[in-house]
């Protein structure tokens, strides 16, 4: 475990300037000359407005980075996107939007009369798409987790528009990561008004540009509802699992509470943060839906015990069983707690003791089972070679599941996972990369067999990369032939910023772009060629 005495990932914390135009990088190694495109990436790079500072991690105004490689030459140009949130923020210098974890108060220049009614006027939902960036047809979207994304010029970082999805879908927001078949439809999920005023989750659908060129979002649908275990307390949901037959959501036990949600705005004070609430006794639930016909499979009831999830790795289908790798953080408490700017940017020792206080970190494998019979009460039901994961049906009909883990460390997480997505999503695969939070500062990345649990590490002393996307080699056979994009900061160096480009099949180092400034984290991003 390397330490950080130092603490400069503070640096990565800090708020930054956009550029007025790309500058060059100072290219160490050879590029891939194959390797021509722009690597896009969401993160939050204004942590304060005036005299208010955002509390935290995902509070931070949206900044899109673009690393652009064309022609063995590299430029780096980022913009902030201009929403609502941002706009208003730097026409009055202040907070004026609610985030995930700092309130919005109202305008003090207001008098008493017109700020006792801004309380009431209801809800201001944030789009603040700080997350994630990603194609919808032929447009990319910078999105976060509301009903709120927006269109982007993935050139020119110009912000193009505001798309509500309540216009088009019955859900009170989307996850920031959705799932894409080779002909371009995509799939995501958000929790929506089901029957009789109950909280259910959606999943939706976007179809691939129609020959009309219109614009997909226009006709997305919802494909299948799925119930919530509690009627007005939804599970909070960051991403979900897709095979070629099957979507697969796991309810976990960290709540929103509805009403308590709709009732905070009345309060001075309250974030979506504290909406949220863990549930102690609910464990964790595993859904699945088929994709055609559409349908949610309500006879097969999964349940394991507490944990938080972000981010799943894959999912696929072999023999019968669904096999589900995913990020998982033990028990019910939720782990966002841990992710307030006064927690990471405390000095090392400090980080370390949160650390130790919260969920623990573990890269683990499930198995259900598809085909289930009463004959069968009391037997693991996992007849798959390779895997110790097991699935039990109990009396009561409930299918119990233990999972095999893959990957395991003190205060060590394997997270934000990529695979080649082209090539294995939804398929069965050997090969996940991911970023390594070491008492949840990122300072390595990772690669992880996920049938044999070898790993391979790339580390650099007093830098910190960022989730590593994979993208392959033209005509790659192999899983594993292409190269991993990261963005590295080494607060002290001269050049501190750098796109990192590594051999996937070893992370050894191919080559590096480094430009003359900070950067601060960024969480998500995709390879645009």
């Amino acid at each position: 475990i390397v330490e950080h005495p130092a603490a400069s990932y503070k640096k990565i914390f800090e708020s930054v300037e956009e550029l007025n135009e790309p500058i060059p990088a100072v290219i160490t190694g050879v590029i891939p000359s194959w390797l021509g495109g722009s690597l896009l990436r969401m993160g939050p790079g204004l942590f304060e407005v005036g005299d208010e500072h955002f509390q935290h991690l995902f509070d931070g105004q949206a900044l899109i980075h673009k690393f652009d490689l064309k022609n063995g030459q590299v430029t780096y140009y980022r913009k902030f996107i201009r929403t609502d949130a941002y706009v208003r923020a730097m026409t009055e210098n202040r907070v004026v939007i609610t985030e995930f974890g700092t309130a919005a108060y109202p305008d003090p220049c207001k008098n008493i009369f017109s700020r006792f009614f801004t309380y009431f006027r209801g809800i201001e939902v944030t789009d603040n798409c700080l997350v994630n960036v990603y194609p919808i047809g032929e447009d990319f979207y910078a999105v976060t987790e509301t009903n709120y994304i927006t269109k982007v010029d993935p050139d020119s970082l110009e912000t193009l528009k505001k798309v509500d999805l309540c216009k088009y879908l019955s859900v009170n927001g989307v996850t920031a990561h959705p799932h894409t078949e080779r002909d371009g439809t995509l799939y995501n999920i958000g929790n929506c008004f089901g029957k009789n005023m109950s909280l259910a989750y959606n999943i939706v659908k976007i179809p691939p540009v129609p020959k009309d060129k219109s614009d997909p979002i226009e006709k997305s649908q919802v494909l299948v509802q799925l119930p919530s275990s509690e009627r007005l307390k939804p599970s909070y949901v960051h991403s979900f699992g897709m095979t070629d037959n099957y979507f697969v959501f796991v309810e976990q036990p960290v709540k929103i509470n509805l009403l308590k949600f709709l009732s905070a705005w009345s309060f001075r004070g309250a974030t979506y943060m504290d909406c949220f609430e863990p549930n102690a006794s609910m464990g964790t639930w595993f859904h699945l839906a088929s994709k055609e016909p559409a349908g949610y499979l309500s006879s097969h009831k999964f349940r394991t015990s507490a944990f938080n999830l972000f981010h799943h790795i894959n999912a696929y289908e072999d023999e019968g069983f669904i096999v589900v790798d995913l990020c998982a953080w033990k028990g019910h408490e939720f782990v966002y707690n841990y992710l307030y700017l006064a927690n990471v940017k405390e000095e090392w020792e400090e980080v370390k003791k949160a650390a130790a206080r919260a969920p623990q970190p573990e890269v683990r494998r499930y198995v259900l089972p598809l085909d289930i019979h009463r004959e069968d009460r009391g037997k693991n039901l996992v007849s798959l070679s390779y895997t110790t994961a097991t699935a039990v049906l109990h009396s009561d009909g409930t299918i119990w599941l233990e999972p095999e883990v893959l990957f395991s460390g003190p205060r060590q997480a394997f997270e934000f996972p990529q695979i080649n997505y082209s090539k294995c999503c939804g398929k069965k695969y050997s090969f996940a990369y991911g970023l390594g939070l070491n008492h949840f500062i990122p300072d390595r990345i990772v690669k992880l067999n996920v049938q044999t649990k070898e790993t391979w590490v790339w580390q650099e002393e007093d830098s910190y990369p960022s989730e590593p996307l994979f993208v392959p080699s033209p005509g790659a056979t192999e899983e594993d032939d292409g190269v991993l994009l990261s963005i590295v900061v080494k607060p002290g160096a001269q050049r501190p910023g750098s796109l990192l480009v590594l051999d996937a099949r070893n992370l050894t180092e191919l080559a590096r772009a480094e430009v003359n400034t900070i950067i601060p984290i960024t969480l998500h991003g995709t390879y645009k060629p």
